[in-house]
């Protein structure tokens, strides 16, 4: 079963104007796992889809939503999923691959099939990201060790990062699409700080690894008109181009990064000083 919803774009000066239960409504994806069932969000933002994956009892195939006008999901589109639960498997028209938890598996256009299984021990939830693409890439698994990875931040400020480019250009070759996680370490709580932009590209981030009764405040907003939303473990949140994308928690967590649009190097942003937001 698969249960899709609709999100349009918005104004910078619109947002300015909503109120806490409109930032929540229009930005935060909040029930992405329900047991035996696929949940999507097609999203205006560069067409972005922001999706999880519960398999339970059964095995779940990806089908194609209203909004795609396909007959397949990915006939015009790539797809990126990192399992952020137990080890399952994800079967693309017939190839099986074995997910490990924090591992990743890129999906090119054109792939008819894909089916979400559950592994046996413990549950598997797959979280993913998918944009529209224009060529085919070959589908491909990886993992952390195949990862790039980038050590930031500094303990005095709260930031140390350790950041796992997975379904990225150094990586692999995609269309647009680009997905990464970064975990904090013990003791830091800020994420992408100092803030920055890049209006060549949406971004939707995905918390999980927090703590039971533990938040994340993520900010969102032009720099010098910001917004929060507080948000749980397991939950999204769309940012739109002209946004800043950041957040602090009240302990370590580790969240994903999927962007979309014309630019795929990951240092093209423009930087906003941490003592000029407002």
């Amino acid at each position: 079963m698969t249960k899709s919803e609709f999100r349009y774009a918005h104004h910078p000066e619109d947002v300015k104007k909503y109120t806490t239960e409109d930032l929540r409504r229009e930005f935060l994806i909040n029930d992405l796992f329900n047991e035996d069932q696929i949940n999507v969000v097609y999203s205006m933002y560069d067409r972005m889809i922001v999706g999880g994956a519960m398999p339970v009892k059964s095995a779940l195939k990806l089908e194609p939503t209203d909004d795609l006008k396909a007959e397949n999901f990915l006939d015009r589109r790539e797809l990126g999923i990192i399992n952020v639960g137990a080890a399952g498997k994800v079967t693309v028209d017939g190839e099986v691959f074995e997910l490990g938890n924090k591992e990743a598996l890129y999906i090119g256009k054109g792939a008819k099939d894909v089916v979400f299984e559950n592994g046996n021990e413990g549950q598997t939830l797959f979280y993913f990201n998918s944009a529209p693409a224009h060529h085919t890439f070959p589908t491909k698994k990886i993992t952390k060790k195949e990862a790039e990875i980038v050590e930031l931040g500094e303990a005095k400020y709260a930031n140390r990062r350790t950041i796992n480019k997975l379904i990225v250009n150094s990586v692999l070759e995609t269309c647009q699409l680009q997905m990464g996680m970064t975990e904090l370490h013990e003791g830091s709580v800020w994420n992408t700080m100092p803030s920055h932009t890049h209006t060549r590209r949406m971004e939707a981030y995905f918390y999980f690894d927090l703590e039971e009764g533990q938040a994340v405040s993520h900010f969102l907003g032009q720099p010098n008109e910001t917004r929060h939303i507080f948000m749980k473990n397991n939950e999204a949140v769309l940012s739109p181009e002209w946004s800043i994308h950041s957040g602090v928690g009240t302990s370590n967590y580790t969240f994903i990064w999927g962007m979309a649009g014309e630019n795929m190097d990951y240092g093209d942003m423009d930087a906003v000083k941490t003592n000029e937001l407002k």
